[in-house]
């Protein structure tokens, strides 16, 4: 593993550039951030042609390259991020790629497109979606109408809200967020509305305005922490149904979240803190759809233009924050889980992510280490073009 200027136990991060960036500059980042995950992550699945997917570490374990490892969600997100690259500037090799890593997820999953879980499956048809409708890969559209049903299907109406996976318990956010932005993407307002009322009703903390993990049902026992892709979830599926019905509650919504997350889990506009396993794409996430506020929610008074510009501030000091602590590592960036602080070079496969006894991913020791912080770089670098390029 080399770096450029410097050899990889002495690098530093990156210093600021001292003029600001235009979206010209934004989109080379970008083209930075999807080139090194595609260098150090992507690989083809087994032997099979056409179908690559995300190795989950680098340095990679032999597990990981073979794809014995592969977590579900976070390739889901990786289809996202390379429609994104896509949208901004399509290529036949972008478009292919998106192709190939969908391909994959089929193969790799074993039983097709579908599992137990309503938040991974609520993921991936985002993914579909998109993928579907902005690239017109319609060998896809079968797994998005497969999931689809099993979103539409696994709703339960004496709730009002869909279970973390199914059988289950508990109804939480990560869950019915993305699940109801799909939906509503799809044509299913007026499930995607009641789905929103729900979260709002049963998951906002009254005290903070923050919206909550979940909630055990029948027993009514709240699991509280706030994570900032629950948050990020909430904004975009408001936003997506302040444009979609023109109810006035949904802006509102957005504007009280938003304070809420500015107030308590930025600093100096940065998204603060991180982690990495899961936790790596949680800040992402919550990126992805404070752009989508900041270019998409209507109205023209003040307290709404201000929002979109509060959305936005945020996108862009996360993004220069990113990209000024990144390490460079073979002419090529490598984000910190922690965007306020510099990035650790991960040297070895010592202390390597793994699955947890209640089905979730923990971090590595060295937390870049992982797909999903790199990820969420790449959604970062994406969502400061689109600011960029919206005159913000």
């Amino acid at each position: 593993m080399g770096a450029s200027g410097s050899s990889a136990g002495n690098m530093e991060p990156m210093t600021a550039s001292r003029t600001e960036p235009t979206a010209t500059d934004w989109s080379q980042r970008a083209d930075l951030a999807e080139s090194a995950l595609l260098s150090r992550n992507l690989r083809r699945l087994w032997v099979v042609p056409g179908a690559t997917l995300g190795v989950v570490g680098w340095p990679a374990l032999l597990g990981e390259r073979l794809f014995l490892t592969w977590n579900y969600w976070w390739q889901a997100h990786l289809i996202d991020c390379a429609v994104d690259a896509a949208d901004r500037a399509q290529t036949p090799a972008r478009t292919a790629r998106v192709a190939a890593i969908a391909r994959a997820h089929r193969i790799r999953n074993i039983t097709g497109w579908t599992n137990n879980y309503y938040d991974d499956m609520a993921w991936l048809t985002l993914a579909l979606e998109r993928a579907e409708r902005t690239q017109g890969i319609t060998e896809v559209r079968g797994g998005r109408t497969a999931l689809e049903q099993e979103l539409v299907d696994g709703w339960q109406p004496q709730i009002g809200a869909l279970p973390w996976r199914k059988g289950d318990d508990y109804y939480n956010t990560p869950a019915n967020g993305p699940a109801a932005i799909a939906l509503a993407r799809l044509g299913r307002t007026d499930r995607a509305v009641e789905m929103a009322d729900w979260l709002d009703k049963n998951l906002r903390d009254n005290e903070t305005d923050l919206i909550m993990d979940g909630v055990h049902l029948p027993s009514g026992r709240i699991e509280n922490p706030v994570y900032t892709y629950c948050q990020g979830v909430v904004l975009g599926l408001e936003t997506e149904l302040a444009v979609r019905t023109g109810d006035f509650r949904h802006v509102e919504r957005v504007r009280r979240l938003l304070a809420a997350v500015r107030g308590t889990m930025t600093d100096k506009n940065v998204v603060a803190g991180g982690g990495g396993g899961d936790g790596g794409l949680f800040n992402g996430i919550l990126i992805r759809y404070l752009a989508q506020t900041a270019l998409m929610l209507p109205g023209e008074q003040a307290d709404q233009v201000a929002a979109r510009k509060s959305a936005a501030a945020i996108v862009m000091a996360s993004a220069a924050a990113a990209w000024d602590n990144r390490l460079e590592v073979e002419g090529e960036p490598l984000f910190g889980h922690d965007w306020n602080q510099p990035a650790q070079l991960p040297t070895s496969t010592t202390g390597a992510a793994r699955f947890t006894s209640g089905g979730s991913v923990s971090a590595s020791t060295v937390p870049e280490r992982d797909l999903s912080v790199q990820l969420s770089g790449w959604m970062l670098m994406e969502a400061a073009y689109l600011i960029s390029a919206a005159g913000f």
